[in-house]
């Protein structure tokens, strides 16, 4: 009889090919990324101005250069993502978990859920200051706000998706309610819980610097007011390249962990190609 240890091989053995293989798949974007400097060299060369388009060498010098107050900054931006895009998590899940389920939520909570994804976020983000002040709070509501919608409605759509029939016959097998959720109904949803989760990931960092904008004295927000302010072009690329960067690691994280979690949704031979 196998023990736990030759049992958990495998698995072990089969979550780290997943992971090579993502990291490898993944540096293979990179590509596009270098054409896409090439290109960006190629017009900064053909004479555009340097205040209007700093060449990938200046950004990179200014990287360098003011590495310490960018780094500090993003660290501040990186922590207000973090935290509301986790909130947003923690309160999307259960919440589309009880609309999916009761007739009384999906017709008196999902109103209100759709009516505050419809309200402009920049309108909201100054009564978050004056409600909340101009410290962390208003950035990590606004970050939960633009990342709440799109993982609430991706999870009701996976709850709501599975056949009924499925969830009847697994019944019949004598399992109760609470094991029918986690054998049948959330494996079920994972999928679609998960593009929730990317879509959410991707607008965080949008929602962080909007926040920023409106009222703050740190953070790449900040950063980028400040440099645009004092017309240094080149910086305000390399803020929103870090920027940017920020946000793809969330994002990537959320799908290393997809290919983690719902394997079965890899393409085919997607957790064993490290070619």
């Amino acid at each position: 009889m196998a023990g736990p240890d030759e049992i958990s091989k495998p698995r072990g053995l089969s979550a780290r090919l997943i992971i090579n293989g993502h990291i490898l798949r993944r540096s293979r974007f990179l590509v596009g990324f270098v054409l896409l400097f090439a290109l960006w060299e190629l017009a900064v060369q053909s004479g555009v101005k340097e205040y209007v388009l700093p060449s990938p060498i200046s950004v990179f010098y200014g990287f360098i250069e003011h590495w310490p107050n960018l780094l500090t900054n993003a660290w501040t931006t990186t922590v207000e993502i973090i935290a509301g895009y986790a909130l947003a998590i923690a309160i999307s899940i259960p919440l589309a978990l009880l609309i999916a389920f009761s007739r009384l939520f999906e017709e008196t909570i999902y109103p209100v859920v759709v009516f505050l994804q419809i309200v402009p976020k920049i309108a909201v983000a100054p009564l978050f200051i004056i409600w909340f002040g101009f410290g962390f709070t208003p950035k990590v509501l606004l970050v939960f706000l633009l990342s709440f919608f799109p993982i609430v409605v991706s999870a009701i759509a996976g709850f709501k998706s599975i056949n009924p029939e499925i969830v009847d016959f697994v019944r019949t097998t004598g399992a109760n309610g609470f094991r029918t959720f986690f054998k049948i109904r959330l494996p079920h949803a994972l999928p679609e819980i998960f593009t929730g989760l990317k879509v959410g990931a991707a607008l965080s960092a949008t929602a962080a610097v909007v926040a920023e904008f409106v009222a703050s004295d740190r953070g790449l927000g900040y950063l980028l007011l400040q440099y645009n302010g004092d017309l240094n072009t080149r910086m305000v690329f390399a803020a929103i390249i870090l920027l940017s960067a920020i946000g793809v690691a969330i994002y990537f994280m959320a799908e290393l962990l997809e290919r983690i979690f719902v394997p079965w949704r890899l393409p085919p031979g997607g957790h064993t190609d490290v070619t």
